[in-house]
């Protein structure tokens, strides 16, 4: 798989292509319908599937006061495309002068000439040039009006999932709200956020729980301040994914501590060294709230039934 990072990477010799289109922020079950029939028609067709999507969101760009929380970054992003069935990515940068292209000449500047799209599959409530003029409708008729060796057809697929349509503002609801469970059956997955493994103030250890504090950029959703169930992977290989007790917070038990972290018990160990390991830590469902304790003792014993209530979600035995 290529992630390009623009349209004008694009090799000479890219053939027809398959093309579907999204800001696909997270990936999540909605969008996977849309690439999975994407995926066919490539396959029925002999062509290569590349997702377009765009970076910054759109948002960013139009009105940034209204930016949402990204439910992953771009690289996340290209990597579950993937694994959804993307040959390559094609990650067109969003800019003011984007902004203003006529849906025609989206078209013709990035379909036509930049991917040379065969076929074009999207969402059924896809939106795209100046005002979001251009509907899925425009779009097949503009691809049908072409010259033969351009000509491309386009569909909408509908984004249903469960009793609500499944969509990155429902997941980043749901996240809002510590409904980590409601987000992970939206997704498919539970909800990731990734970083490199820092040093602490080491509080943990000296509990006899060291965590792994991983920093997450403000512009990544993260649950709620609270105690949470989930998995952490190291990104650097095929190291099976270690079972964890997570805390989102400032630590209220202490003083001093003022910036939000992500820090991840792995049950049972205490000889992992993980300063400095790119990881990966998902939230598979809500534990409790964060609370200030008045005693180290009792904090240490609600950190044993956290511990406990992990593994009995998780389904892990003790080590």
């Amino acid at each position: 798989m290529t992630l390009w990072r623009s349209p004008d990477d694009l090799p000479a010799d890219l053939g027809r292509t398959a093309v579907v289109i999204g800001n696909f922020d997270g990936v999540h079950l909605g969008h996977r319908q849309v690439l999975a029939r994407a995926r066919r028609v490539a396959d029925e067709r002999g062509l290569r599937l590349v997702a377009l999507t765009f970076d910054p969101h759109p948002m960013a760009v139009l009105r940034p006061e209204h930016t949402p929380v990204a439910l992953t970054d771009l690289a996340q992003r290209a990597e579950l495309l993937e694994a959804a069935g993307a040959d390559d990515v094609v990650a067109l940068p969003f800019t003011r002068d984007t902004a203003s292209w006529s849906p025609e000449e989206f078209v013709q500047r990035v379909l036509v000439d930049a991917l040379r799209a065969a076929a074009v599959v999207v969402g059924a409530n896809f939106r795209f040039g100046r005002r979001a003029a251009g509907d899925v409708a425009l779009l097949a008729a503009y691809g049908a009006g072409l010259e033969a060796d351009a000509r491309f057809t386009a569909e909408g697929i509908a984004l249903d999932g469960g009793p609500q349509v499944w969509s990155s503002t429902y997941v980043r609801t749901c996240l809002a709200a510590g409904d980590v469970a409601g987000a992970a059956e939206a997704l498919g997955r539970p909800h990731g956020v990734r970083g490199v493994v820092v040093r602490g103030d080491q509080r943990g250890r000296e509990l006899g729980f060291p965590t792994a504090n991983v920093p997450v950029p403000a512009t990544i959703a993260v649950p709620p301040d609270g105690v949470y169930a989930g998995w952490m992977r190291a990104l650097d290989g095929d190291r099976a994914p270690w079972p964890v007790a997570i805390s989102v917070g400032t630590n209220p038990t202490f003083a001093g501590v003022r910036e939000r972290r992500v820090e991840s018990y792995v049950l049972d160990r205490t000889d992992l060294d993980l300063y400095g390991l790119e990881v990966e830590v998902g939230f598979v469902e809500r534990l409790r709230g964060m609370v200030a304790f008045t005693t180290v003792e009792s904090l240490i014993e609600q950190m044993r039934d956290d511990v406990v209530r992990t593994r009995q979600i998780l389904g892990t035995q003790e080590g």
